[in-house]
């Protein structure tokens, strides 16, 4: 049987192509809001951290209505670190929207999206974003589409997808770029026709497939599924089972039952077959799982999420100035906020090692990492955290395998040289060389994972911010034998105390620094980047020694250059891997590992021996 009344589609597409601002227009357009309504714009992004950073970070469920028919939308990540989002929901839909700036074209977030609907032989409608943008060029964008569909082996009826033409900031799509712009219905109106209505059968034993993980202090765990077969009650008995756990037969019971309308999730009775639904009150429930029926335990197949490609450790802070800002500061607070994350970040890996405040955290990339160290920062918890590490496999012959990127580099002429050159020495393959349609070089390099680990700084400064870098994992690859993360040093603390201005005139000269006048330093902390190869200590501390004679122009004022103030992913990257970065609500403060400057040297001659 098939549910006309319903629509399941996902919107994928590279960051920053215009899929959260695409589901605000079909929202307002739908009449979510009241006419009157003020809305916040991006209002799908409901996190801090990605309304500030403007990508989004978890997929996101809401519903419309048009014409009778609800449509569920479901809002993926553009960014590559947060690929498992897409991976594990598009098995809750029956079509997917490929939005496709105007001007960039593919990129190659929408070739990783894109494979993965394509391999669930998905139906896709192309969205050509941005027509609007004076350079857009939505003709030529419709080639490079249809030749990434052919490199994928898209089927015949995948390469004949409908294509609309749209501007989400302004509110409207047309189906020929010469039409008259009015409204959103033409994208509606393609959904209906294009999309396949959920098909299944609504009397059989309930098989719900959980794809996404929710969570709520106040009444724990939230599986988001889609119903593939029959009629899901509240009350109703079940059993929990997983297609890559046969062991695993819980019993359950279902509590609570929500379906999603506009932003909203309103409760219900049931779910007949093809309903998007949210599920409460089951305590063991994870991404993958099937609640069936307890007379027919069916698990349905769910594709295991990628797994983790980098790693640090999140360890206690033992600092000189630890416990002074933060509100969570032992090992048990790191833990059970670490392990809770679990509960929703499907691609995080959380692992207890032998030291008990230390733990080790895996997962798809550095950005993916940052966002959970801000989030824990802002929620009031201090920790330290080690340089960023890939993590390696070995062959059946033993051979070491590490994660290798595809880097997609786009580079004004001038600066291409320079680019070529700095990721030759972290090991990167040039594989391509091509110009763009803005007039730029595009740069294709295959490299190491931990090649790009603090290279984003190095590359903006030599492009002088006018460079783009994409990267997406491409699988595990040889070894490419060692690298140097750090051509330079650092300048370190060598008293505990206030820095002074007098102290930062004399240091300034050795270095950049990263601390000004009345900042509170401890003998091991990195106060600057040297100027040089080799760690140089200074005392920032030091005041003047009064004398008795003053000549004239003795006391004139310090003129000190303004120190450099590392954001959070800036600090991830500086810090080299004897070197720890400490976490707190108010401060970043990177620190080595060894504090005294005797024991250090000592293990640093331990290491080179």
């Amino acid at each position: 049987m098939v549910r006309e009344d319903i629509r399941n589609i996902a919107i994928i597409a590279h960051v920053d192509h215009g899929k959260t601002t695409l589901v605000d227009e079909l929202l307002k357009q739908s009449g979510v809001f009241r006419e009157n309504q003020e809305v916040a714009e991006r209002v799908m992004d409901s996190g801090d951290l990605e309304r500030e950073r403007g990508i989004t970070i978890l997929s996101k469920n809401t519903a419309v209505f048009y014409k009778n028919t609800k449509i569920n939308i479901i809002d993926t990540p553009g960014h590559a670190d947060f690929g498992g989002e897409v991976e594990r929901v598009l098995k809750m839909v029956n079509g997917v929207i490929l939005v496709v700036d105007a001007f960039e074209g593919p990129m190659p977030q929408t070739r990783f999206v894109l494979q993965h609907a394509l391999a669930l032989d998905l139906p896709v409608i192309v969205c050509i974003n941005k027509i609007d943008r004076p350079e857009a060029r939505p003709a030529e964008v419709i080639d490079e589409v249809l030749e990434l569909l052919i490199d994928l082996d898209a089927s015949d009826a995948q390469l004949d997808c409908p294509f609309v033409y749209a501007s989400a900031k302004a509110g409207y799509a047309v189906l020929d770029p010469d039409d008259e712009p009015k409204d959103m219905s033409p994208l509606f109106e393609t959904i209906l026709q294009s999309i396949p209505a959920p098909e299944g059968d609504p009397d059989g034993p309930v098989q719900v497939l959980i794809s996404t993980i929710d969570y709520n202090e106040y009444v724990g765990r939230i599986g988001v599924g889609k119903v593939d077969r029959g009629t899901l009650k509240v009350n109703q008995e079940a059993v929990l089972v997983n297609h890559h756990d046969p062991d695993k037969l819980t019993k359950i019971k279902v509590s609570r039952l929500y379906e999603f309308d506009g932003l909203r999730k309103v409760e219900v009775d049931q779910a007949p077959m093809g309903s998007i639904v949210a599920i409460s009150g089951i305590a063991d429930l994870h991404i993958g799982d099937t609640i069936c029926a307890a007379d027919c335990p069916d698990p349905i197949p769910f594709q295991k999420i990628s797994e983790p490609t980098i790693s640090m450790n999140f360890i206690v802070n033992d600092s000189p100035l630890a416990g002074l800002e933060g509100k969570y500061v032992t090992s048990r607070h790191l833990r059970d906020r670490l392990y809770r994350e679990l509960n929703t970040d499907v691609s995080l890996r959380v692992e207890d090692t032998e030291d008990t405040d230390t733990f080790k955290v895996s997962g798809r990339g550095e950005l993916h990492l940052s966002i959970l160290i801000e989030t824990m920062r802002r929620e009031g918890y201090e920790f330290a955290v080690s340089k960023a590490e890939v993590i390696y496999k070995y062959d059946a012959r033993n051979r070491k395998l590490e994660p290798m990127e595809l880097a997609y580099i786009d580079v004004p002429d001038e600066y291409a040289g320079t680019v070529i050159q700095k990721l030759s020495l972290r090991k990167g393959e040039l594989q391509g060389m091509s110009r763009t349609s803005g007039g730029s070089t595009r740069l294709e390099f295959s490299i190491p994972s931990r090649g790009l680990i603090g290279f984003r700084n190095d590359f903006l400064t030599d492009t002088r911010g006018n460079g783009v870098i994409n990267t997406i994992f491409d699988g595990y690859g040889p070894y490419r034998g060692d690298l140097q993360y750090r051509s330079q040093g650092s300048l370190i603390a060598f008293e505990a105390g206030e820095a002074v201005p007098y102290g930062l005139f004399n240091a300034q000269d050795r270095g950049v620094l990263f601390i000004g006048p009345g900042t509170k330093v401890y003998a091991g902390m990195v106060i600057g980047q040297s100027g040089k190869s080799e760690d140089i200590e200074l005392n920032v501390c030091k005041t003047k020694h009064l004398t008795n004679t003053r000549a004239s122009g003795s006391d004139e004022a310090l003129k000190l250059t303004p120190h450099k103030v590392l954001s959070l992913e800036q600090a991830l990257e500086f810090i080299d891997t004897d070197e720890l970065l400490e976490v707190t609500p108010q401060s970043l403060r990177i620190r080595k590992k060894i504090l005294d400057p005797t024991l250090r040297k000592r293990a640093g001659f331990k290491k080179a021996q």
